[in-house]
């Protein structure tokens, strides 16, 4: 239905945007990959993978037409909802979820929170055939970690279901490793160890 969302943007999280499309916020999902490339912009556009329920409208908003084209065949896999796939988006670059069905490594999806054995051999089997051949290169410079890159890592792993504890060793176990890590790379990082 919607294709394309326009806007500033009013607020950022590494869950959600709210984008001011017209005097209108749009409350958008996003993923770590797509929050990593909004960063200080003050106006974006995000691609859209609309879904309608009973009870609810859901927007989830993407940087790139690649990354919604992968969460569109993880959303197709039975079993695989769109906040699994978000996840799944978070954790992994689109190359890297490429990568991990083209060579079948259900070992490194089974890593990712909400997803086990069957639904990891699920996607791969799936996939394997649609998901493409070309892989893209992804990469992220690091900034020194302000205390606002920490609070936003914990807050936003809190929001994805982590308990406080765990999240806050995980990040402090990987800032004693790096200083080095933007919010998203630090999150990212933490969604591995937990």
């Amino acid at each position: 239905m919607y294709e394309f969302i326009k806007g500033f943007v009013a607020e950022l999280t590494p869950t959600y945007v709210v984008i001011d499309a017209g005097g209108i916020g749009y409350a958008v999902h996003i993923s770590l990959q797509t929050y990593g490339h909004i960063g200080q912009t003050q106006q974006v556009q995000l691609w859209l993978h609309h879904i309608v329920r009973e009870d609810a409208e859901q927007l989830y908003g993407f940087f790139d037409k690649e990354e919604r084209e992968i969460f569109r065949l993880l959303v197709g896999v039975s079993g695989v909802g769109p906040n699994t796939a978000r996840m799944v988006l978070s954790s992994l670059s689109s190359a890297e979820v490429r990568h991990v069905i083209q060579h079948d490594d259900v070992q490194r999806l089974q890593g990712i929170k909400g997803i086990g054995m069957k639904t990891a051999q699920r996607i791969v089997v799936d996939l394997k055939d649609r998901i493409g051949k070309t892989l893209l290169s992804s990469g992220g410079n690091g900034a020194p970690l302000p205390k606002a890159v920490h609070e936003e890592a914990m807050a936003a792993l809190i929001m994805l279901g982590f308990a406080k504890a765990p999240a806050e060793k995980a990040i402090q176990s990987l800032i004693r490793e790096n200083t080095l890590y933007t919010a998203e790379q630090l999150i990212k990082a933490a969604l591995k160890r937990l």
